[in-house]
């Protein structure tokens, strides 16, 4: 969306204002269908980060999510660009993928579909 949608941006202020972790979200960006929960920023930038620091070859990496302040600041007047999903899944046919929920980052004005819940898939 060139225009980020007012409701979505609406939930994603109230997910980083409250310092909230139980929002489940479904986007679509770029034909790809993304589902999972929204965390606040920082809570988001400070998982990223402890996942990377446990990595031998990646643990360098885990500062560049800690050292700078999160892009987004609820004082500062402007509205949040990104969302930040953790346990989320990218949906291919009936697969999510990583299967254990990933983190994802996705820039609002990018999404062209949303709906609020977490889809699942089930053989049954």
């Amino acid at each position: 969306m060139s225009n980020p949608d007012e409701l979505l941006v609406a939930i994603c202020t109230m997910v980083e204002s409250e310092h909230s972790n139980q929002m489940s979200l479904t986007v679509v960006v770029g034909g790809a269908v993304i589902t999972g929960r929204l965390a606040p920023e920082s809570v988001w930038r400070r998982r990223v980060s402890e996942v990377l620091k446990d990595s031998d070859r990646l643990g360098p990496f885990s500062e560049v999510f800690t050292a700078a302040p999160p892009e987004y600041l609820p004082d500062s007047g402007e509205p949040p660009t990104h969302l930040h999903f953790h346990l989320a899944r990218i949906l291919q046919g009936t697969v999510g993928i990583p299967e254990t929920g990933g983190m994802y980052r996705v820039a609002i004005r990018d999404v062209s579909a949303w709906t609020v819940g977490d889809f699942s898939y089930s053989d049954q």
